[in-house]
């Protein structure tokens, strides 16, 4: 009995300082902080969608996707674009890991087998419906406001898209082509060795941690980036004083090619014009003409005219001698 009674039971407090802890102790403390501030910078992102005052070259206006990418991507809302970040890689192992289309269907299948069978069963046993019995005054649908907001989100990113692609492709920053250049030339001899989604994770995170990367280094990648550009600015001017010079030494060969053939030129017309007076003076060719054979006419060749005229009786006389003697 003494021993009984000498013997001191303490609470079991084990398990409620546990839950105590877990519920309001340092810990759950700095989840809640760390949960409010990511939902906060979340709203500070969604609320990062404005449509900047700078235009392109063409002066044509910007999307709101490009100050909340900017946003996004450059880390002013760490929280929020870490959260992001994680939910991208997540999704990609997901569609890479997971049947997610055959667990669609089989989440459809199966709601909609469950509400057959409560369907059938209720009016086989009941003499009614008992999914019927759950149907709404009216249909759900959406609001043509959402609808909208949804299309006007939709064109922005579509807008979006071919204006960056537009300002890369006919370089309106020369570092944004150069990086769009070795980006797809890296893609294309990955591609051979990566499956999609792999590449598809490499992208995402070049794009989540380069940014990163260069604002914490900004200033070392910013001087090798200047070095880098002064090497090429210093190249073309060797290349450009090279092309001068050759341009300069082709011009004098063509100028000095040309010089040869007009003086050239000009004497062969100095000869010929002082040719000309020489032949003016040249006696003229005598062409000999062949004596013409003399023709030497006579008086005495031609028959003399008659002087006396022609008597008419002398011509009767004539006709009458002609004519035959008839016998009496």
């Amino acid at each position: 009995m003494a021993d009984d009674a000498s013997e001191v039971r303490y609470p079991d407090t084990n398990g409620a300082t546990t839950q105590d802890s877990l519920t309001n102790g340092p810990i759950a403390d700095s989840i809640k902080s760390e949960a409010s501030r990511t939902g906060q910078e979340i709203r500070d992102l969604k609320s990062a969608k404005v449509v900047p005052s700078t235009t392109t070259a063409t002066g044509q206006p910007l999307t709101y996707y490009h100050s909340l990418l900017y946003s996004l991507l450059s880390w002013e809302q760490p929280r929020a674009t870490a959260a992001s970040f994680a939910s991208v890689v997540a999704f990609i192992f997901a569609a890479r890991y997971l049947p997610l289309l055959r667990w669609f269907f089989k989440f459809l299948y199966v709601v909609l087998g469950f509400t057959a069978a409560v369907e059938i069963g209720g009016r086989v046993v009941l003499s009614q419906g008992l999914a019927s019995s759950f149907r709404p005054r009216k249909y759900y649908t959406i609001p043509k406001e959402t609808i909208e907001a949804v299309l006007e989100d939709f064109e922005q990113l579509i807008d979006f898209v071919l204006i960056e692609f537009q300002r890369v492709l006919f370089a309106e920053n020369a570092v944004h082509t150069v990086a769009a250049f070795s980006a797809a030339f890296s893609a294309y001899w990955l591609i051979k060795i990566l499956p999609f989604w792999g590449l598809s994770l490499l992208a995402v995170t070049i794009a989540y941690l380069g940014p990163l990367v260069y604002i914490n280094n900004q200033e070392l990648i910013d001087a090798q980036i200047e070095n880098v550009q002064e090497t090429m600015n210093s190249q073309a001017h060797q290349l450009k004083g090279l092309a001068e010079e050759r341009t300069s030494h082709a011009t004098g060969i063509v100028k000095q090619y040309v010089g040869d053939y007009s003086n050239k030129a000009q004497e062969y017309i100095g000869n010929r014009r002082s040719a000309s007076p020489e032949v003016a003076k040249a006696p003229s060719p005598v062409i000999k003409k062949e004596p013409e054979a003399e023709v030497l006419v006579k008086t005495t060749d031609f028959p003399e005219a008659p002087k006396d005229e022609p008597v008419a009786q002398s011509i009767e006389h004539t006709q009458a001698e002609q004519q035959p003697l008839v016998a009496v």
